[in-house]
């Protein structure tokens, strides 16, 4: 049985939450650029290159990307033959949530109770996923959330018989309705099948590929493509001001479903879609 010390996973969240905040992924970085060279309004094109700019300074000056610093989510996978050693793996996470939050002078979003609010001051806690693994590591994904984005997500429980076409409307109407509200360009993450809660989490799963990426199953890496045309078609684009980029990308996860039920669940990033990933 391998040991995987709690204060390594309190340092390593700790430094992803800041650089998570500070410098988007290649990948991110990538489509962003490329968007640019080929969006088709002048003020959609004005909007991708000011967002091109605010990375640049982000990264350059280690300030965030965005003034909200997020919800932290954790997306973890720990080998079923790995031990966490010297402390909890959850308070060992929320510990280096509270660290890369405070030394890296991140905003702290979080209230303590729904309704009554109260900030807990620390940004803590983190919403975990964890799932665990064959093997001896501990894998995790930083991926800081903010509200605006969040708050355009939705979810339906919708008929077996809607099928595909179903799953394009819910889409596009949503994406529609959300307009610039989520800052696009988004990147959209669709959950196709599980229950209720399942299709949710794997909607937010979804946002972990790299854009760009292909979806392994032909026909959902079709069906991705397709529903990214839609989007684009839309004419939100960049910051809801219009144009042809809308949305960077379309990725789909899907779980086994009930014969009567067919949950789809879509979350959305903004163009900062900011995720890290470390092996320990």
């Amino acid at each position: 049985m391998r040991k995987i010390q709690a204060s390594r996973i309190t340092e390593a969240v700790a430094k992803l939450c800041m650089e998570a905040n500070f410098k988007l992924e290649e990948d991110v970085q990538t489509s962003l650029e490329k968007a640019y060279e080929t969006e088709k309004s002048p003020v959609g094109k004005e909007v991708l290159k000011q967002i091109l700019d605010n990375s640049d300074i982000a990264s350059t000056e280690r300030v965030p990307i965005c003034q909200d610093t997020g919800m932290t989510v954790i997306f973890a996978e720990l080998g079923q033959d790995a031990h966490i050693a010297g402390g909890g793996f959850e308070e060992a996470i929320n510990e280096g949530v509270k660290k890369g939050y405070t030394e890296g002078y991140l905003r702290k979003s979080i209230v303590s109770d729904p309704v009554r609010g109260g900030n807990t001051g620390d940004n803590t806690p983190a919403v975990i996923h964890l799932d665990l693994v064959p093997g001896d590591k501990l894998r995790m994904y930083v991926v800081p959330k903010g509200g605006g984005s969040e708050n355009m997500s939705r979810i339906a429980m919708m008929k077996p018989a809607d099928g595909v076409e179903g799953i394009k409307k819910f889409v596009v109407d949503g994406v529609r309705e959300a307009s610039g509200n989520p800052c696009p360009p988004i990147t959209v993450g669709v959950g196709i099948g599980g229950s209720f809660e399942r299709c949710a989490q794997i909607s937010k799963k979804a946002l972990l590929r790299s854009i760009g990426s292909s979806n392994k199953d032909p026909f959902y890496d079709k069906l991705e493509k397709e529903i990214l045309q839609l989007v684009n078609k839309t004419g939100v684009g960049p910051a809801g001001l219009g144009g042809t980029t809308t949305a960077l990308a379309v990725h789909i996860e899907t779980a086994p479903r009930h014969i009567a039920s067919f949950p789809v669940a879509m979350n959305i990033n903004c163009h900062a879609a900011r995720h890290k990933f470390i092996e320990l």
